[in-house]
């Protein structure tokens, strides 16, 4: 019987989503500008959706040949038959998410600008509002789907029926005979996780591919538009300037869409898992313990809403006053969740210690957010001393970048390794260690929580942007200019803290994987020992039994009932410590991983980046009257040249992050793959924070100097800051906010492959 309580999961999800048309009716009602302002709009519009319109049919060539090797896994008894389908509605709901959030982008840019001609605190509202539809069609869709599967197999799959005869299907095992109520909750939650991995693989594509098109852009119009032809940035008479805007939709709407709708969605789903696998409690209770996140989700969504009515703002507004407003309905959220949890806590419904890790959460999230500010915003030391060095020329103006960067990742690694002992420690981990893993993965959920409102500020920084853009290019008065560039300035602050958080949220939800994966494992080895004619399956010196207790156990070796093991148990059978050569092995690959990676992404931009400094070299030197604005551009050839470049580049990366815990698996083990996701969460996520942080910095340190500091623009520290800008590009669009995705994917396909790797390791 599902607790009566679990039913504000699908009713906030509805509310989300039908805010979100709320806002979107809002944001097309506004008045779309003059028809020069719309021609623009409409440029972009095109080129976005025909850049996703092929990323879709690449992406879904790929699903298909997925499904049919997860179908066949199914099929010969070494994959979960749910999975397939929850591999493709989890990839569904994250590409129609980025979709949505890009069809809304694109319209609000122009009607961006126009508020912004009547004033700053109109243009923040059209633009912030519009960033919100993203956010809340992430949580709306991911909510809803992770109710409605929960509904699915708890009413129709696992019934009393199912549960005492057996469900079998096309010659597939659904439902085991026998299945008691404790085990049907382990049964549907490990089943539910398994539809992270096809958003995940959605994830990556979009965030890979939209980072590459929108970088090969942005790099083209910057190094031959700004440094070589000395015309502003967004100048129609770039030809690159189209695409470049284009870029900022699919990169970082679309792609951050997809990113964090897997993020939501795999700390509920896999801190679910971790509650329904708790040792030594009632029905009641691990139905509790299961739903909670999905409740603490919802209670976010509807605080959510409520932030998003909190952020205005003033005339003459500073970054700061700004950034106030921003926070005013962030924090405010964050406050009133806290408040609504806390009523929970007190009532019993969940346990203080709970309450305690998603303070946890929300502080590192908050935390991370002011550190990656700091960092990366103009008003702080560190992008003014970049913006200094920038005298000196392009070297040292690189050199400083790269130096903040690696300074500004102790911050979030200390953070967040504080998040994780707070958590554990809050939720009874020092005298249950399943209790304090489940407290980390509701740390994850906490973080998340009110990710309604926090995705709307880091959607709101493309659409500010495409905004100035479309300003520039309209030839609107200056102060329209100086307003966009305002929201562009205080965009990119918020895209970076976004960054950091996105990252932040997957440390914790990658830490709660690895959890799952290791109840993932248990869960095989259960089906295995009851498969098996002996009645156990042996790993190391254990001898884990499901239902016939072995009727003798050789010298040396142990028994144990794989339904009254935990982790640690597991841990010990597969000697998970730094002494195994297999794990030891892993970690050094999980690590390389994140560099490798990085680097394939990175090169990938370069190439395409090449290509489109050649066409914008060659549109200006061959077609007359570009620089005195008689000639047209050509702004289709250049949105192809980074269509193209994306679609080729992105498959190898992408692809190398699913391949290498399925090989991990097969060779090294349940030990190789678990210091895989080690090395891969702890490396990635440091590099990835420094990655994202050197590249803001870099962006708004140009920034500061086209305010008219050392020279202002076409000065020669501007010229030095526009090549470290350029540099950082790739850094915090494309490689940094990858690499999470990278590790919860690597964590996805670990988890679906685990009865692969339980069943068919060559080591064990």
């Amino acid at each position: 019987m599902i607790d009566s309580l679990f039913w504000i999961a699908p009713i906030s999800a509805v509310l989300a989503l039908l805010f979100a048309w709320i806002f979107y009716r809002g944001m097309m009602k506004a008045h779309a500008g003059n028809d020069r302002m719309q021609e623009i709009a409409q440029y972009v519009r095109e080129g976005a959706m025909a850049y996703l319109g092929r990323q879709y049919r690449v992406v879904t060539i790929v699903f298909v040949v997925l499904v049919i090797l997860l179908a066949f896994l199914a099929y010969i008894g070494v994959q979960n038959p749910f999975v397939p389908v929850a591999f493709l509605t989890g990839g569904f709901f994250s590409g129609l998410c980025g979709y949505l959030g890009m069809k809304t982008a694109t319209n609000a840019s122009s009607r961006t600008a126009q508020g912004a001609s009547v004033s700053l605190n109109q243009g923040l509202r059209i633009a912030f509002r519009s960033g919100a539809v993203m956010g809340l069609v992430v949580v709306g869709f991911g909510l809803l789907d992770i109710a409605i599967w929960f509904i699915f197999l708890n009413n129709v799959v696992f019934s009393p029926e199912h549960m005492a005869e057996g469900f079998k299907w096309l010659g597939l095992t659904f439902v085991h005979a026998g299945t008691d109520e404790h085990q049907k909750m382990i049964e549907i939650t490990a089943t539910m996780l398994t539809f992270g991995m096809g958003a995940s693989t959605q994830a990556l594509f979009a965030r890979v591919g939209g980072g590459i098109f929108t970088k090969a852009a942005d790099v083209g119009a910057d190094l031959v538009g700004k440094v070589e032809a000395g015309i502003p940035e967004d100048d129609p008479r770039n030809p690159a300037t189209i695409a470049d805007n284009v870029g900022d939709n699919v990169g970082d709407v679309a792609g951050m869409g997809a990113d964090l709708y897997e993020s939501y969605a795999g700390s509920i789903l896999a801190t679910a898992a971790l509650g329904a696998a708790l040792p030594a409690i009632t029905a009641a209770d691990q139905m509790k313990f299961v739903i909670a996140p999905m409740i603490v989700a919802s209670i976010g969504i509807l605080l959510s809403i409520a932030g998003v009515y909190m952020v205005r703002t003033k005339e003459k507004a500073t970054q700061k006053n700004l950034l106030n407003a921003l926070l005013l309905g962030t924090g405010g959220s964050s406050a009133l969740i806290l408040v609504a949890l806390a009523v929970m806590a007190y009532t019993g419904w969940i346990t203080w210690g709970i309450f305690g890790a998603v303070v946890a959460g929300l502080s590192a999230g908050v935390i991370i957010g002011q550190s990656t500010e700091y960092f990366t915003s103009d008003e702080y030391g560190p992008t003014k001393g970049i913006a200094k060095q920038t005298q000196q020329g392009p070297a040292t103006t690189i050199i400083e970048g790269m130096a903040v960067g690696m300074m500004s990742s102790w911050v979030p690694v200390l953070t967040i390794v504080a998040a994780i002992i707070a958590a554990y420690g809050f939720a009874g981990g020092f005298t249950s260690f399943p209790s304090g893993v489940y407290g980390i993965g509701f740390a994850a959920v906490g973080m998340l929580s009110t990710l309604g409102i926090t995705l709307a500020t880091d959607a709101f920084g493309p659409i500010a942007d495409n905004a100035g853009g479309n300003a520039e290019m309209s030839h609107l008065p200056k102060e329209v200019r100086e307003r966009t560039d305002a929201l562009d300035m205080l965009g990119n602050t918020t895209a970076a803290t976004g960054k950091g958080f996105a990252i932040g949220s997957a440390a914790l939800t990658a830490m709660a994987l690895v959890a799952a994966y290791i109840e993932e494992v248990k869960l095989w080895l259960g089906r295995l020992a009851d498969e098996s004619a002996e009645g156990f399956r042996q790993v190391g010196d254990v001898l884990f039994y499901k239902s016939t207790v072995p009727s003798s156990i050789p010298e040396g070796m142990t028994a144990v009932s794989v339904n009254a093991a935990d982790i640690k148990d597991f841990v010990a059978a597969y000697d998970l410590s730094v002494f195994n050569p297999m794990l030891l092995g892993g970690i050094f690959i999980g690590a390389m991983m994140a560099f490798l990676f990085s680097a394939l992404s990175m090169k990938a931009v370069g190439r395409a980046a090449g290509s489109m400094v050649d066409e914008v070299r060659r549109q200006f030197r061959d077609i007359p009257g570009i620089m005195e604005g008689t000639g047209k551009p050509e702004y289709a050839k250049c949105v192809a040249i980074s269509t193209k470049g994306a679609q080729r580049e992105m498959l190898l990366p992408s692809l190398l992050a699913i391949a290498v815990p399925l090989v991990t698996g097969l060779t090294l083990g349940v030990a190789g793959v678990t210091g895989l996701l080690v090395g891969g969460m702890t490396a990635g996520f440091t590099l990835a924070s420094m990655l994202n942080n050197a590249g803001g910095a870099w962006d708004n340190a140009k920034k500061f100097i086209e305010k008219g500091n050392y020279g202002g623009k076409k000065s020669e520290s501007h010229k030095a800051g526009v090549v470290g800008d350029t540099v950082g590009d790739p850094f915090k669009d494309t490689s940094g906010p990858s690499l999470n995705i990278l590790i919860k994917l690597m964590s996805m396909v670990s988890v679906v492959m685990a009865g692969l790797t339980v069943t068919w390791s060559i080591i064990g």
